[in-house]
């Protein structure tokens, strides 16, 4: 009989708001003992607002059941009021670290971590988790495809560019080094741009900052299609790129928002991909249009172009930044709201956001604040070998117009066709390294289960994927053979333009499937590294990779002209094997570096 009133009683202080209310300092009974204590609660923020009055954030009810699974109570009554009844009438504590137990401490106020029983463990296996995100993969594919589409104008209006080099040129009366000019001020913009948007993209939402970037994209394209002038067309070039390039470092957040480490790859090889896919067609579309409607056409279907995808997005993208959709759970209206969800059903699973959730001011400091990224050792030293093969794949393909109209006496259209193996290469090099850094983070994972002893064959969840998981070497177990690639291709590309067309176009495809797989990897690695600001972290990486790539453009002319070009692009794959121990680095020191910094920025909050 005593041991069911002390049952009863013990029920009876988590089941009832009363009951949370007395469990502050007094009298709490458990396992048959008298304890005074003060209750400390540790419940990750992430899952949990007790200042809103609604369960606003998905994750609830399991962070609950894992907080409580080691109690002999059983939880009655109305979750929510219960929680809201003990944040008013005590101090929480709560922090973003693992939800794994209601902490309770014969001292006041303080915690004492207690690590699980293996039947404890076993249990909490079994308690559900909220998934990262509701949409399923189909959907999560339909919005990588929508976003890809997007990112297709970065290097788009990139390349459609080339084979008009000459055109624009004799057109504006002007140097073919001048013209040049246009692809650094490009890249320039194109490094600076998205580090601007990206952060805002990170702070008010993804949906909003596409939309603007376009708008900026559409006015930009007028202004090129009607320049008068050479100094006009180097103004419109710049506000071009600006618009366009910061679509690859959104897409990036988006996919970061939706996707768990695991599946990470393979969206990151589909989004590459079809955005590579600017680089082949690019060209060839400039080509033909250069060729028969002049330059200008090239501005004007990217304006039509331009103005259809914007209306895809405000008609279909919906806003994925999980402090304001949280995991695509949580209702948004006005600018968020994809317009084609006037007219559907909304889903049961909606729910209202946090009343008191307010986005966070915009300032120079939030603009500036992902440049603190290349201060992290394990950041910079991917971003500076990432930015070195950029460099040298940009100086071949920059390079590509002059030297084969030189050799090979190529008219415009023809130009535009020697393009597409570059553009081939950049498309399965894309696609094929998602598939691979797929495969290399499950046998990674796999080796990681056994050697903690966990069960073989099931995947990693958030609570037992811990810090030490090496993510670094599961997306750089295949970069080894694929730098070796390119480092070779790029040894005998320039000593093979005196040959027939195609050794050097085979080159080029080699070139290019090598940069790409570097990129993509160094893209979902540094999305890894922060997941939260994978926008911004994406930024700085555009920004390293095309203000290198500026400066190595504005100068593979002039060392082609002093040099020849054997001599030049054999140095430059001597530089790219100079640069081959930072990712030594990387792999051998990249966990540690990750581990410090998370320590140093739990040790701060």
């Amino acid at each position: 009989m005593a041991s069911e009133h002390w049952a009863r009683q013990a029920s009876r202080r988590f089941s009832t708001i009363e009951g949370w209310k007395d469990l502050g300092n007094g009298l709490y009974s458990a396992t048959g003992q008298l304890r005074t204590i003060q209750i400390t609660p540790e419940i990750g923020s992430e899952f949990y607002d007790f200042k809103s009055p609604t369960v606003t954030r998905p994750g609830l009810q399991s962070a609950f059941n894992a907080a409580t699974i080691n109690s002999d109570t059983r939880r009655v009554g109305n979750l929510e009021k219960d929680f809201q009844a003990i944040s008013k009438s005590k101090e929480i504590y709560y922090s973003k670290g693992r939800p794994d137990i209601m902490r309770v401490s014969s001292e006041d106020s303080a915690i004492v971590t207690v690590p699980p029983t293996p039947e404890q463990a076993e249990k909490r296996q079994d308690v559900p988790e909220a998934p990262y995100h509701i949409l399923s993969t189909k959907q999560k594919k339909k919005l990588v495809y929508i976003i890809s589409l997007a990112g297709l104008f970065s290097p788009l209006s990139s390349n459609i560019y080339f084979p008009a080099l000459d055109a624009i040129a004799k057109e504006l009366k002007v140097s073919n080094a001048l013209v040049s000019l246009t692809i650094t001020s490009y890249l320039i913009l194109q490094g600076i741009s998205p580090s601007f948007w990206g952060a805002f993209a990170d702070a008010i939402g993804r949906r909003p900052i596409y939309m603007g970037t376009f708008m900026v994209y559409i006015i930009a394209n007028i202004g090129l299609a009607l320049s008068p002038n050479f100094p006009a067309l180097m103004v419109f070039r710049a506000l071009q790129s600006a618009g366009s390039s910061a679509t690859i470092s959104i897409g990036a957040g988006v996919i970061g928002d939706i996707s768990t480490p695991e599946e990470r790859g393979g969206y990151v090889g589909i989004y590459g991909g079809i955005r590579m896919m600017g680089q082949s067609v690019g060209p060839v579309l400039g080509g033909v249009l250069a060729n028969f409607l002049g330059f200008r056409s090239i501005f004007i279907f990217l304006l039509i172009f331009s103005t259809l995808v914007l209306a895809f997005i405000v008609f279909y993208l919906p806003e994925t930044l999980r402090s304001i959709a949280g995991n695509g759970t949580i209702r948004v209206n006005g600018v968020y709201k994809p317009f084609i969800r006037k007219f559907q059903k909304e889903p049961s699973y909606m729910v209202n956001p946090d009343p008191n959730f307010k986005l966070p001011k915009v300032s120079l400091l939030l603009v500036l604040e992902p440049l603190k990224f290349l201060f992290e050792k394990d950041v910079f030293v991917s971003l500076i070998f990432g930015a070195v093969v950029y460099t040298v794949w940009s100086m071949v393909t920059s390079s590509t117009t002059a030297l084969f109209k030189e050799h090979y006496k190529l008219n415009d259209l023809l130009t535009g066709l020697a393009f597409l193996p570059n553009g081939l290469g950049c498309v399965l090099g894309s696609y094929l390294t998602g598939r691979t850094m797929d495969n290399d983070y499950k046998k990674v994972e796999q080796r990681y289960i056994r050697e903690h002893g966990l069960e073989e064959g099931k995947k990693l969840d958030k609570k037992s994927r811990g810090n030490d998981f090496p993510i670094e070497k599961a997306r750089l177990r295949s970069i080894w053979w694929i730098v070796g690639l390119f480092i070779i291709a790029m040894l005998g590309y320039g000593w093979t333009l005196n040959t027939v067309i195609a050794v050097p176009l085979i080159l080029q495809f080699f070139i290019a499937y090598a940069a790409t797989a570097v990129f993509n990897i160094n893209s979902a690695l540094v999305i890894d590294l922060f997941p939260g600001k994978s926008a911004s972290a994406t930024a700085v990486n555009n920004l390293v990779r095309c203000s290198v790539g500026a400066a190595g453009v504005a100068v593979v002319d002039l060392m082609i002209a002093s040099f020849g070009a054997g001599p030049t692009f054999t140095g430059l794959g001597l530089l790219t094997v100079s640069c081959v121990p930072l990712v030594a680095m990387e792999w051998i020191w990249g966990m540690q570096w990750r581990i410090e910094r998370v320590e140093r920025l739990s040790a701060k909050k």
